[in-house]
């Protein structure tokens, strides 16, 4: 890495640029939303929709939906290389609008998918191929955006720009939960378990119409003579697996360690939480649950600018460190006790500590990524990184509790999350400087020099 370069260099920031960077989170925000509205539209109606795609008498029909949810996480990492790789070379631009539109593609397929009666099996097939491609996409999608709207913030306020990342992420789910509420108060479970769900796949699809526009008319956060270089053969390691295992191992390896504990975290939290709400609220208290689920999910991403904000201040490693400790003590608890509540008031507390908690990583963890990385091999790193842990510890935490719950071992999931989460802390704790001098911090000052703009 380059030399250190004094902070005061690149802390002025000028009204036009803030207006810019901020102009860019927010279109990069928006597709963002529509993907992980898609992502999470899976899990809040999958109670509804199994029945459409396994037989309605199979015990086992719960566990092959949060299978083929599981399953999507296998193809992450495929496509964190694909878009990475595309991302580095040809800019994030390019391969954040081709991702959305793939992810789009699959959402109308599910929508308008036969159903098991129709065809069989075939059905349930169909249903894991549209979920495959979805995660080859997402896979895509974090890496590119999280790199995007990390170097599209500017020096000073990184952190709290950089947060709404995951403000769309988790808005996303707040999305999905309010199509859920707003079915169930004019529907009944039936007509939501019959076409409903498609209802919700449909709108998703229609959604990244609009975001394809947004996102070809953001600014390119990637140098133009970069992505000359690039194309022409003058960079040959820009989005190279090669350069990134020989030369970028370190910063890969931290990166997947770094987002073990927290993805775990983050499944077992914001997916496993809402569904033991879900199911101690069911029946005749289903609004009552759906109510407190948008509540949480909604405080979860108003909570994110905040821990963004803080970390400008106080640097993003005690926030982590805040986070492990946290999920360390806290997640036997939250596992254990969430299940038992039959007052919506205690459920809910129960779980808004737990995502106080989950904050110390989320809105920050995009931008602690994108600064491991130089530009060339940036988002190949941040994504790659990113969905190997992510597919290892994250996806497979609604399935891992799924298969805890019916072998009645809910406390050896526990013990699992909670080692996870460890491992990260000793991380945070030994590998991780506070504040320190980083590569956005450096290519920040080379084009405050040079006068550059992407």
């Amino acid at each position: 890495m380059s030399a250190p370069v004094a902070p005061a260099a690149v802390s002025a920031v000028r009204p036009a640029s803030l207006r810019r960077s901020v102009s860019n989170t927010l279109k990069g925000s928006a597709g963002n939303l529509v993907e992980w509205f898609d992502v999470y539209v899976y899990s809040v109606f999958a109670v509804y929709f199994e029945s459409q795609f396994f037989a309605p008498d199979d015990k086992n029909s719960t566990l092959y939906v949060w299978a083929i949810f599981a399953a999507t996480f296998l193809m992450r990492p495929i496509g964190a290389w694909y878009f990475g790789r595309f991302a580095d070379r040809y800019g994030r631009r390019l391969a954040l609008t081709v991702s959305v539109s793939v992810m789009a593609g699959c959402s109308f397929l599910i929508a308008i998918s036969p159903t098991a009666q129709q065809i069989g099996i075939w059905a349930a097939v169909l249903l894991l191929i549209a979920r495959l491609v979805q995660g080859f996409a997402t896979g895509g999608e974090y890496g590119a955006s999280a790199t995007y709207m990390s170097e599209a913030a500017i020096p000073g306020r990184r952190g709290f720009l950089s947060s709404f990342h995951y403000v769309t992420l988790v808005g996303g789910h707040v999305l999905a939960q309010a199509t859920l509420l707003a079915m169930l108060l004019t529907l009944d479970t039936s007509q939501i378990s019959e076409w409903g769900w498609r209802v919700a796949f449909g709108v998703g699809g229609v959604a990244a119409i609009v975001v394809f526009w947004l996102r070809r008319t953001m600014d390119e956060s990637l140098e133009s003579d970069s992505i000359e270089a690039a194309r022409t053969g003058g960079a040959q390691a820009s989005g190279s697996i090669r350069e990134l295992f020989v030369h970028q191992w370190r910063p890969l390896l931290l990166c997947f360690l770094i987002t073990a504990g927290g993805t775990v975290a983050f499944y077992t939290y914001s997916v496993n939480g809402p569904k033991m709400i879900q199911a101690a609220f069911a029946g005749d208290d289903a609004i009552v649950g759906t109510w407190i689920n948008l509540g949480l999910l909604t405080f979860l991403m108003l909570l994110q600018p905040v821990g963004g904000w803080l970390s400008d201040s106080v640097g993003r490693k005690r926030l982590l460190v805040f986070f492990g400790i946290g999920g360390v003590l806290y997640t036997w608890y939250l596992v254990t006790a969430l299940p038992q509540q039959t007052s919506a008031l205690s459920a809910f507390v129960i779980l808004a500590i737990g995502f106080v908690i989950l904050t110390g990583y989320t809105s920050i963890n995009a931008v602690v990524k994108a600064e491991l990385f130089p530009t060339h091999v940036r988002a190949l790193g941040v994504g790659l990184g990113y969905a190997l842990a992510n597919s290892a510890f994250g996806g497979t935490a609604p399935l891992a509790y799924q298969a805890a719950l019916k072998s009645d071992r809910v406390s050896a999931f526990v013990v699992y999350a909670t080692l996870v989460i460890a491992v990260s802390l000793v991380v945070y704790v030994f590998f991780l400087k506070n504040k320190d001098q980083n590569w956005l911090d450096d290519e920040a000052h080379m084009r405050e020099r040079t006068g550059k703009r992407g």
